[in-house]
């Protein structure tokens, strides 16, 4: 577990700007940076990363928070896990108790999976570098291949031995767990029972993740080792942390660099981008032989909006990938495509060529795709009539998917003049596409809409008949009080539920259904006093006269905590009452800033929940606000607070009776005497709660009920 020094010491050494543009091309827009969001598909910019804040919010999918959790939902880590990721690129020495043998066996299957996945990668480095067969054979192949060996370290190329468990035996010997072995694909067990390696006399080609974990491991077949072998290629095989449509290879390598040239080189195998690596080209991925897909364009997206296919000179395979470049264009990115010429494919022709040479035979013989695919498909046709027709419906329907309105326009005068047709001709053909498109999307949409407004209502019903709150008991345990202003380490094992005392927020009783709320006033109050309880909770309102005359000070959460308590109401939302509970619990701690504590809460739902009321789309810019004074709410929390909460708790007390009358319809309540009294008293309970409040509000008036 890290200690709680290190903790302050990674956060307060990571910059948010910083690492987001690890992963996400930033433009500067004001005081803030935006992208393009990282955890959706998306065109228009809507990832804002705040520099003062330390946050980031996608204001689109809503996913953010700060630094931690940021490389916690990209990389998939733990908490534990991203702060080590972070305390690496910013060279912090982890000091860390060691971990008990408990500890050590609830570690994640993901990081087992990772942790197996790196030895293997640094045992076959070992073999190509220390064994007579690795240098006989891998060591020799890589350099006749005319790989140097400054390229092949920064690829971690390795080798594995024509024994077929050398890598099984070697792991197990160190203690690495067989079923581990398995899950990677790293081996696989016979019919007997016995495990084998999966890439035995193969060179290794390591594949790395985003942030440079081995994920996977691609290997190929040396015909002098291997001769019985068909496979030329053997890869890993899908796994927990790999997923061959998310993954490409080299984009570790390649990020920074297609930053900065603002354009990205795909090619098909691993060869092709080491070989450019090697020329002097870095900004260059492969699809690694698969068809490219979605979440593989996704990723390019993130760092370019251009993108260059290269492909071999013989022209083979160029029509099966077509439908991949479809999508590129769907997905809004600019894509050219280069012919190498015949006999030649992205490794040869780096092997002949320096940078220059390449980058300047690309420039000249680079085209756009829809004129690519128009000569490509035009030769096949010749002056057959039947193929022209299918290559004007192939080409339109390419150009239909293109978002931008204006480059479509281009596209189709362009293509009416290469195929000698009106252009109103191609324009009626592509809207029809285009409505055609959004018709059947506007379907799926409905569809899917139903099917949530029928699974609500089921929930609805389900939890009207409930008198209490199902999910209560099933909220997550609040992490142990700790010093400082930072929510507690993961790693501390949770109390068991059952060591805990029931607390007033567990006997709450409440017939409003735990779903459908998010639109209702009373819920949009509640967040807005969550919302003052996240960005100013420490804060002082007033302060107020004991008994003594003495004066004290009134925060923001005692506030809301106390003016809930008098009237026996609490949040309806299990998570608000969460936060409200762990704030009142750390309010009286050294140094404790709400607005710190939950950011860089452990829990992603109280860290995305914070990050989202701390955000703030759209600022006042200095045009606005010059010579004149503007109120912060900051700045009038006595009044704003306080109005805040008789408002929440006028909408949640209406709220909860109209939902309290409509549990009196079922049957199972009015058939029952017992039942209905403990309702009616519960109502009666909520009335007088209401005129009591009417009562301090002053100024609003209650019609008697007819009950």
């Amino acid at each position: 577990m890290i200690d709680q020094a290190t903790i302050d010491r990674i956060l307060d050494a990571a910059q948010i700007v910083d690492v987001v543009s690890e992963f996400v091309t930033l433009r500067r827009r004001g005081v803030n940076y935006v992208g393009l969001c990282p955890f959706h598909n998306e065109k228009t910019p809507s990832f804002s990363v705040s520099p003062s804040k330390g946050l980031c919010k996608c204001f689109s999918c809503g996913k953010g928070g700060n630094v931690v959790h940021f490389i916690m939902e990209h990389e998939q880590l733990s908490y534990y896990e991203a702060l080590k990721w972070l305390a690496k690129k910013y060279n912090i020495e982890i000091k860390e108790r060691e971990l008990t043998d408990e500890e050590k066996q609830a570690h994640s299957l993901r990081e087992s999976l990772f942790v197996v996945n790196q030895f293997a990668a640094e045992y076959f480095q070992d073999i190509l570098y220390n064994h007579i067969d690795g240098q006989r054979i891998g060591m020799t192949y890589l350099r006749s291949r005319g790989f140097r060996d400054d390229i092949i370290k920064k690829f971690q190329l390795g080798y594995s031995l024509d024994n077929r468990d050398a890598l099984a035996r070697t792991a197990l010997q160190k203690g690495y767990k067989e079923d581990f072995l398995v899950k990677t694909g790293l081996c696989y067990r016979k019919d007997d029972g016995t495990l084998h390696d999966r890439f035995w006399g193969r060179v290794i080609f390591p594949v790395h993740t985003l942030s440079g974990k081995v994920v996977a491991f691609g290997g190929r077949v040396l015909n002098a080792a291997t001769k019985n072998v068909q496979m030329k290629y053997v890869n890993s095989p899908e796994s927990e942390i790999y997923h061959k449509s998310r993954e490409l290879y080299g984009i570790y390598f390649a990020k920074q660099e297609i930053v900065r040239q603002d354009r990205c080189f795909l090619v098909e195998g691993y060869t092709d981008v080491i070989s450019m690596h090697q020329s002097g080209i870095e900004n260059v991925v492969a699809s690694s032989g698969t068809a490219l897909t979605s979440e593989q364009i996704r990723l390019i997206h993130r760092f370019t909006n251009n993108i260059t296919v290269l492909y071999d000179g013989d022209g083979a395979g160029i029509k099966a990938s077509i439908r991949g470049i479809d999508m590129l264009l769907e997905e809004g990115m600019n894509v050219k495509v280069c012919l190498l010429p015949d006999g030649d494919d992205p490794d040869s022709f780096a092997r002949k060529h320096n940078s220059t040479d390449y980058q300047a035979y690309i420039n000249e013989h680079e085209v756009d795709f829809i004129r690519f695919k128009t000569n490509l498909l035009m030769e096949e046709a010749g002056k057959d009539p039947i193929k022209r027709a299918g290559l004007i419906s192939s080409i339109v329907k390419s150009i239909s998917v293109i978002p931008d309105a204006i480059v479509r326009s281009v596209y189709t005068r362009e293509c009416s003049q290469l195929l000698q047709m009106e252009e109103k001709i191609l324009t009626e053909a592509v809207a029809k596409l285009i409505e055609q498109a959004q018709e059947n999307k506007f379907k799926e949409n409905q569809r899917k809409q139903q099917q949530a407004l029928r699974a609500q209502e089921n929930a609805g019903k389900t939890v009207t008949v409930t008198p209490a709150n199902p999910t209560e008991n099933q909220e997550t345990s609040v992490p142990q009080e700790t010093p400082g202003i930072l929510p507690p380490s993961p790693d501390t094992p949770p109390v068991p539920p059952t060591e805990e005392a029931p607390t007033p927020a567990e006997e709450y009783l409440s017939y409003i259904p735990l779903e459908g709320n998010e639109q209702k006033v009373f819920y949009l109050r509640e967040q807005a006093l969550v919302r003052m309880l996240i960005r100013y909770g420490e804060k002082v309102m007033c302060y107020l006269e004991d008994e003594n005359g003495a004066e004290r000070p009134l925060t923001v959460i005692e506030c809301i905590s106390t003016g809930l308590k008098e009237d026996e109401l609490q949040f309806h939302n299990a998570l608000d009452r969460r936060v409200l509970k762990e704030a009142e619990m750390h309010l009286q701690d050294a140094g404790f800033v709400a607005e710190r504590y939950f950011l860089s809460h452990p829990d992603p739902d109280i860290s995305k929940l914070a990050a989202e009321m701390v955000s703030d789309r759209y600022q006042l810019s200095k045009y606005h606000s010059k010579g004149q004074k503007i109120l912060t709410d900051e700045e009038r929390l006595y009044e704003l607070v306080p109005r805040l909460l008789i408002d929440f708790k006028m909408s949640i007390v209406e709220e909860e009776m109209k939902h309290t009358m409509q549990a009196l319809n079922n049957p199972d309540v009015y058939n029952d005497p017992q039942k209905c009294q403990e309702i009616m008293k519960h109502y009666r309970e909520l009335q007088l709660i209401q005129i009591s409040m009417v009562q301090k509000a002053g100024d609003r008036v209650v019609l008697p009920s007819s009950i």
